[in-house]
Order: structure tokens, then C-alpha cells, then sequence
């Protein structure tokens, strides 16, 4: 078959250069500086564990900084609420020349991931949920609402308990959130729902910046199991790095990454409403800004691809 992005795009140019080398992964969930997560159960899960995820940016001088973020989502016609609002929140908060190309890029303050439902298939009331449960993530983190990204798992069918989400998630992202990696892996194993396991991977490198090797660190946490398919079907990624990259540079990066890692993983055939990868980068390594074609932009494209490679082995592999 032939790969293609998860946001129907075109398929991949196809190349005879060589496989990249990629970097080493350690599977650990280091957060990259500039963010802060953490998890919480409210009730969504009928076993009682973590449910819902919160991952943010940190505050600067003049409030919460956003990050520039890309993101891939499910081709599925009946994408569920969730990729529904976080596609229009991208296209609110993008720059121009993202607007004019393909893709969804923009930026970002906070993701929150609900797992144990689904929020498919839910119609207008879905959306309405969701759309809810972002306002209330943007009320406690003090940025725009077109700047949060949403993720849901679970049960299609059943809409979002918002009287058990939406003082979780006041509790959670008001003061609960952490710059400890322990706060990333929280949240790592709150996504999970049929998982065995959490599945987590870090890459460290330096970037090459006008004769500075400038270190920094690409984090990935991912779920999914049991019914992935080409196309991302039923997984959910969230890849962070403190790399200073545009909303641009992160989606030519996350398009072909996705083509060649999630997009090419089959168990059982079936597809999903709600596959999403988001790649978020905070800046906070303090490098020059990353130009596109730049060796540092090759560097950072081979990490983000150890991640993604390395997490969706982790997920073929507990199918």
C-alpha cells in the first residue's frame, strides 16, 4: 500500500536516498524543558485509574508562552469531536504560510487527553463537550482558546462526563502540573486504555547553531493497541521538544514521519475516529531559530523520527 499523512494528504515523494541514520532512544518519558504535565483520575474510567492528561507550557514574564505546534489526524470521514475543535483551533492560531499549505500547524498553550471515552459519534452534543472541556483549559492556563488542543480515547458513543471532567481538570491543570519527568509519564500511562503498558521514548542531540552544538531533547508518550491500523487507526502521540522550530518546520517534519512510522502499522484492519499526533516544540533550548533545509533541521527531523519509529514499534508490539 501506499502511506499517506493522517491528514489526507498526498502521498510521500518517493526517494531512493538512503534511510536516515537516527539517533539512540531510551524508552523514559524526559520531559523537554518549557513544558509541565501531570494526570488525575475523575470517574471516565470504570476501573478508577488516571483518565485525564494535561500537557502545558510553561509561564513566561508576559503570561504563558505558546508553543508552536503540527499536528496529523485520522482521514476518517467521522472524525470524532476531538480532531473536529483541534482542527480548528490550529487553523485559528496559525501564522499565514501555514494557513496557504497543506497541513494543520499553529501554536499551542495545553493539550488535555480524556481516555476512557471516545467522544465519537456524540454529534452536536459532542461537540459542545468538547469545546466546553477546552474553554475550561484555557480559563485555568490564562491563554487563548484557539491555542488548546484536545485528545479523547475510549468508548464511542457516550459523551464526555463533564460534571466529573471539568472540576478534575480545574484541580489538575490549576496547581497539579509538574516540570518533573514523573508529571510526563503520568500523563504517559493516563492515556492508556486497552495498553498493556504505557509506551514512552526520548531522544537527546545537538542541533548545529552558527558553530554551537546546541543540545536538546525530543520526548514522545503514545497509546494504542489492539486495533491500529495503516493510517494511525485508534493511537494517540504527543511528541514535545524544546527545539526552537516554527509551526511550518514542524509540519513539513511531522508529515513524512507519520507516513513512514504510524501510517505503516496494520494488527486488525480497522480504522478510527479519534488518531491524532500532535509535535509541539517550546523553544525553551534557547537555540537560534531552526531554518527549514537547515542541518539542524535535518537533525531535528531524524530525531523526531527515532521517537516516532521507536513508539510505534512499542504499540505493534503490544498488539
Amino acid at each position: 500500500m501506499t502511506a499517506t499523512s493522517a491528514a489526507g494528504s498526498a502521498p510521500a515523494p518517493a526517494t531512493s536516498a538512503p534511510p536516515p541514520v537516527l539517533p539512540a532512544v531510551e524508552r523514559r518519558a524526559a520531559i523537554p524543558g518549557g513544558f509541565v504535565a501531570g494526570a488525575t483520575a475523575v470517574g471516565i474510567k470504570a476501573s478508577g485509574r488516571p483518565d485525564l492528561a494535561v500537557i502545558a507550557t510553561t509561564r513566561g514574564p508576559d503570561g504563558r508562552r505558546p508553543a508552536a505546534a503540527a499536528a496529523v489526524f485520522t482521514p476518517n470521514a467521522f472524525a470524532a469531536a476531538p480532531v473536529r475543535l483541534s482542527r480548528i483551533h490550529l487553523a485559528a492560531s496559525a501564522p499565514p504560510d501555514v494557513r496557504a499549505g497543506e497541513g494543520s500547524a499553529g501554536f499551542t498553550t495545553g493539550i488535555v487527553v480524556t481516555s476512557g471515552c471516545a467522544n465519537a459519534a456524540t454529534g452536536a452534543a459532542g461537540d459542545q463537550d468538547q469545546a466546553a472541556v477546552a474553554r475550561a483549559l484555557a480559563g485555568v492556563l490564562g491563554g487563548d482558546v484557539n491555542e488548546t488542543l484536545v485528545m479523547s480515547t475510549g468508548v464511542i458513543g457516550v459523551r464526555l462526563p463533564l460534571d466529573k471532567v471539568l472540576p478534575g481538570l480545574a484541580g489538575l491543570a490549576g496547581g497539579s502540573l509538574t516540570a518533573d519527568d514523573e508529571g510526563l509519564e503520568a500523563a504517559a500511562i493516563a492515556m492508556c486504555t486497552t495498553d498493556s503498558r504505557a509506551k514512552r521514548a526520548t531522544v537527546v542531540v545537538d542541533l548545529p547553531d552558527d558553530g554551537v552544538a546546541v543540545p536538546i531533547r525530543v520526548t514522545g508518550i503514545a497509546k494504542g493497541v489492539g486495533m491500529i491500523h495503516p493510517r494511525m487507526a485508534t493511537m494517540l502521540a504527543v511528541v514535545l521538544t524544546d527545539a526552537a522550530a516554527d509551526p511550518s518546520l514542524l509540519r513539513d517534519i511531522l508529515r513524512p514521519v507519520a507516513a513512514r512510522t504510524w501510517n505503516q502499522l496494520t494488527i486488525d484492519g480497522d480504522t478510527s475516529t479519534n488518531d491524532t499526533v500532535f509535535l509541539v516544540a517550546s523553544g525553551a533550548a534557547e537555540g537560534s531559530p531552526i531554518a527549514a533545509g537547515s542541518p539542524a533541521a535535518a537533525e531535528l527531523g531524524r530525531a523526531v523520527e527515532a521517537v516516532a519509529r521507536d513508539l510505534a514499534r512499542q504499540q505493534a508490539a503490544d498488539g
